[in-house]
């Protein structure tokens, strides 16, 4: 754990021994009472927290000093098409700590429609996913979930216009590109992406896609998995819209 992270109904209270904050303090770290450590509150500041009792039932008490913001969210919005979940697991985790906007998983033609019955969703794996990429990214925030369906009922809410007036639009599309990332100029626009599933973009979506006013675009021959795709297309848009200065 990069930074140690609380819940604000958490305040106040103990950290059972059992908790993998308390395991990670004590059974990593070898802190003790009066140590201090990085820490945050999701969702809200960051800035370091003290040990102030090791009870005798090996649960801890810790007290936090917070008033530094979180680093600022990457003008990224990233969709996804649905692939397994130990997949969608990672894909969670690691565009949560390259800080993306927000992450929308979205239900293709040629995705295997049984992925989007992942447990994931319902029993909090996702949400741990995320806190996890924050963790690693010395984060205090995550990305903003969403599920949509298919692609139509993305597309046509456009979830991306409630923050942003003009991003650039590119489905991530190997199979039949109109253009490659890399021959993108840069710009101070933000950027909206969508990956495929294993098996990508059907022509219908493809047609789709074209009529939002997507471009599609290459990031080389290989065919690479759909989590590998979005990192790669993360970072690559990133970088032209100037992420990285």
């Amino acid at each position: 754990m990069n930074i140690i992270l609380l819940e604000e109904y958490e305040l106040g209270h103990n950290l059972s021994r059992r908790d993998d904050r308390t395991i990670h303090l004590l059974k990593v770290l070898h802190k003790k009472t009066g140590d201090s450590f990085e820490a945050g509150i999701l969702g809200g500041m960051k800035g370091t927290g003290r040990i102030e009792k090791i009870n005798l039932d090996g649960s801890i008490f810790v007290s936090l000093n917070v008033s530094e913001p979180p680093p600022p969210r990457a003008r990224i919005r990233m969709a996804a098409g649905f692939v397994r979940p130990i997949q969608i697991r990672r894909l969670l985790r690691d565009l949560s700590s390259m800080g993306v906007s927000a992450i929308d998983l979205v239900g293709t033609d040629l995705g295997e429609k049984s992925y989007r019955d992942t447990k994931l969703l319902a029993d909090g794996g996702a949400r741990e996913a995320l806190i996890e990429g924050a963790i690693q990214a010395r984060d205090t925030c995550v990305p903003a979930l969403s599920v949509y369906d298919n692609l139509e009922t993305w597309l046509k809410e456009r979830p991306w216009e409630s923050g942003w007036r003009t991003p650039l639009l590119a489905a991530l599309d190997n199979a039949d590109p109109e253009g490659s990332v890399s021959h993108l100029r840069a710009t101070d626009r933000p950027a909206v992406l969508a990956v495929g599933p294993e098996r990508g973009w059907s022509d219908r979506e493809r047609a789709l896609f074209k009529q939002a006013g997507f471009l599609r675009l290459s990031m080389g021959n290989r065919a690479l998995r759909t989590e590998t795709a979005c990192v790669v297309a993360t970072a690559l848009m990133m970088d032209k819209v100037g992420e990285f200065t």
